[in-house]
């Protein structure tokens, strides 16, 4: 535990300038696809996201979480969700269209980054050496709250994706101590409940190529196996040394 909160202040103290300007374009370009959505603002949004998840990726996991075990297994997975958004990028499968079904979860949602460090702050934690907007769970939050805010067609496989670390967030707030985590990925469970009830088992039988079931298999594989992945890695990050 102490080496990961020694590697948030290191990374804190490090790029907590290029943080802020991520931060404010991530909001202008948010308010660009709420209030004026054209194509040329949904494909800036998706640029920001695979720069935004290659961040998370290379920055934060590989330079600045070098000394955790595991960092290579995040990098890794997070890399794969930047290359997931390439391919929306090049295919245009999300549309960003609203639904405005949800929008008052979707409202929630992209402001939980905000109060992650807020919570930090009431805890007693002091900056460097506290959770800010641009990490993993408050990117993730982030995400599920833009795609249900414009949730006419989403791409399934991130969706997933994002569940799988909404998981891995809560069974972080017992191994270290992160309640902002608990708040975040618990509320990030009722907009991925909606994504999957809307959209993967309603269209479960949906004439598609490859079918339906077995893109259902394959992602179920492939989250079971970073699941292993992962686990293990953590379990011996978390044995005692010697």
């Amino acid at each position: 535990m102490e080496i990961f909160w020694k590697t948030i202040a290191y990374y804190n103290s490090a790029t907590w300038i290029l943080q802020v300007v991520i931060v404010l374009i991530g909001i202008v370009l948010t308010a660009m696809l709420v209030h004026k959505p054209s194509e040329w603002s949904k494909r800036l949004m998706k640029g920001y996201m695979i720069v935004l998840y290659t961040w998370i990726a290379v920055v934060y996991y590989y330079i600045y979480c070098a000394e955790r075990s595991y960092n290579g297994v995040m990098a890794l997975f997070w890399g794969v969700m930047a290359v997931i958004w390439v391919w929306d990028l090049i295919t245009d499968y999300t549309t960003f269209e609203r639904t405005y079904k949800y929008d008052f979860l979707s409202y929630i949602l992209l402001a939980m980054p905000f109060v992650y460090p807020l919570v930090s702050l009431a805890r007693g934690l002091t900056f460097p050496g506290m959770t800010s907007p641009v990490m993993p769970c408050s990117v993730v939050v982030f995400t599920i709250g833009l795609l249900l805010l414009f949730a006419r067609r989403v791409n399934m496989f991130l969706v997933l994706f994002l569940c799988h670390w909404s998981l891995i967030g809560l069974s972080k707030t017992y191994f270290f101590q992160i309640p902002e985590d608990f708040l975040l990925a618990s509320a990030a469970i009722p907009g991925l409940y909606l994504f999957f009830r809307e959209y993967f088992l309603s269209n479960l039988h949906a004439d598609t190529k490859p079918k339906a079931k077995y893109i259902n298999w394959l992602l179920i594989a492939v989250c079971i196996g970073l699941a292993i992945l992962l686990t293990t890695t953590l379990f011996l990050e978390l044995m005692p040394k010697g």
